[in-house]
């Protein structure tokens, strides 16, 4: 978000409304930078629901009255989704000031929750939800998705059309050039094991570590084949109390690894899996996904063949697609890649991790604000 905010303002003044501590690095403040407002937020972990939830309602009331004092009618506000009132707030202070809004789609709120397990799909919540979706969708000018799978439940909303949805893929935040797997990487010297497996990142409610642990249960004979697992999350958590209670010789866990450590991580690795739950097609995109391939690896994805990074994977030939809750499937495809060459499908990776491009999707948001100014501008004149 800081990204884009600086490629907007070296066209236009922005202004940066921000709930995380400390404001912007030294390179993305000054003249023709964005202008940073703190808005108070103290978010409560996501063990603690109830505190979190009264948290994130606090938080979006903040952002709200924040809006109705810097809005002026004719800007455009741009948002995420998370937390998940937060653009119900900014769709609402954005046409009390006749202003413009647009979201960015990372999830689609109740739908992951429903795909968890969280809700079912008739509660009283989940309905009331879908009903206040629909009203925000109605008063947003745009959403953003980063999937091309989004564009379907979005559709299911009766406030959502198409021609307000836009498509613009994350990025890569790695430099995309082949990476050979070396035996003096700091994370592969503690493993004799030659093909190693990594998972990484956060693993929330639509992710399943327990496909994770049976495949590595069902490999564990193998002895050239060891995973690799660092991280945080309700999944790690759970990954790790399987592990205190089968104690695999061929599961190893690290300290979860900070940006100046992420690319040695992921270079360790000969193969990266990405489990979700089934159900996730449309309402979750894997953001580590592109910096998997910027660095030449394929990868095994636990989904529907029909969500983003699936349909990714398939199209360029960059590693396999698993059925959810399939363990068996998964402990095969890591089999497969172990026995397999991997040169051209890292080369293969890198030259798709270019397309997925910073400078891109950097000018898609500029001009998708241009033409909502635009538009808020001519709205204005009548």
């Amino acid at each position: 978000m800081a990204e884009i905010a600086c490629r907007i303002a070296g066209d236009h003044e922005v202004v940066v409304l921000s709930g995380s501590p400390g404001g912007l690095p030294a390179s993305q403040t000054g003249p023709g930078k964005p202008r940073v407002v703190a808005v108070k937020n103290r978010m409560a972990g996501k063990a603690a629901l109830v505190r979190r939830g009264v948290s994130e309602l606090l938080f979006a009331a903040r952002i709200f009255f924040t809006l109705l004092r810097e809005l002026r009618r004719g800007d455009v506000v741009l948002t995420v989704t998370a937390p998940f009132m937060l653009p119900y707030a900014v769709a609402g202070a954005a046409r009390l000031k006749g202003a413009r809004s647009a979201l960015i789609m990372h999830d689609l709120f109740p739908d992951v929750l429903v795909m968890a397990g969280l809700l079912t799909p008739g509660s009283i919540v989940t309905m009331t939800m879908r009903a206040a979706n629909s009203l925000m969708f109605r008063a947003l000018n745009a959403v953003i998705t980063i999937g091309r799978d989004a564009e379907r439940p979005l559709l299911s909303y009766s406030g959502m059309t198409r021609n307000k949805i836009r498509f613009i893929p994350n990025w890569a935040t790695l430099v995309p050039a082949p990476r050979p797997v070396t035996a003096d990487n700091p994370f592969r010297k503690a493993l004799s094991a030659r093909f190693v497996v990594g998972l990484s990142g956060n693993l929330g409610f639509t992710h399943d570590p327990e496909i994770v642990f049976e495949a590595a249960r069902l490999l564990q004979d193998e002895a050239d084949i060891h995973f690799l697992l660092s991280g945080w999350g309700i999944g790690f958590e759970r990954l790790k109390q399987l592990q205190a209670e089968a104690n695999l010789p061929n599961v190893s866990f690290v300290a979860r690894v900070e940006d100046a450590e992420l690319e040695a991580f992921l270079v360790s690795a000969n193969l990266w899996i990405i489990p979700y739950r089934k159900d996730v097609a449309g309402v979750s995109v894997p953001s580590r996904f592109y910096n998997l391939l910027a660095v030449g690896r394929p990868v095994v994805l636990v989904s529907e063949p029909e969500a983003e990074a699936a349909l990714t994977v398939v199209e360029n030939g960059l590693g396999w697609v698993v059925t959810p809750g399939r363990a068996d499937q998964l402990a095969e495809a890591i089999r497969a890649a172990s026995r397999s060459d991997g040169g051209a499908m890292a080369e293969r990776a890198v030259k798709a991790a270019a397309k997925f491009d910073r400078v891109t999707a950097m000018n898609a948001y500029a001009a998708l604000v241009d033409e909502l100014l635009r538009n808020a501008e001519l709205a204005g004149q009548r």
